[in-house]
């Protein structure tokens, strides 16, 4: 559990660090709505872009029938419907944090390995 000292985007930040999940996995450990998730990411990856040592990362969601993925979406929520088949199954977007010099020893140790 999570001290609850920390502000509800700290104790965000602090769950997505090397990890991915989704905004109802998010809330369900935060013990918050979904909704209220999703309000506080644009938040988040804003004070992210200003460090350089971490990075927001976005696994877009995409949709169980026809695999279409939304790549280009701008919105960090899941999308209501395919544009392709139009099917309503789509899978959450899953967020998470990077370090960038893990990210850039990973590159590294996967270039010498090659």
């Amino acid at each position: 559990m999570l001290p609850p000292d920390r502000t509800v985007r700290q104790r965000i930040i602090e769950l997505l660090a090397d990890t991915r999940m989704s905004s109802y996995q998010l809330a369900q450990r935060l013990g918050i709505a979904e909704r209220q998730v999703e309000e506080h990411l644009p938040h988040i990856i804003k004070s992210l872009a200003r460090n350089r040592m971490r990075r927001f990362v976005l696994e877009p969601a995409t949709c169980f029938d026809c695999g279409f993925v939304f790549r280009g979406r701008k919105k960090l929520t899941r999308p209501g419907r395919c544009p392709v088949c139009r099917s309503e199954g789509i899978s959450a977007p899953r967020y998470g944090i990077d370090s960038v010099k893990e990210r850039a020893e990973r590159l590294d140790s996967h270039t010498a390995s090659e």
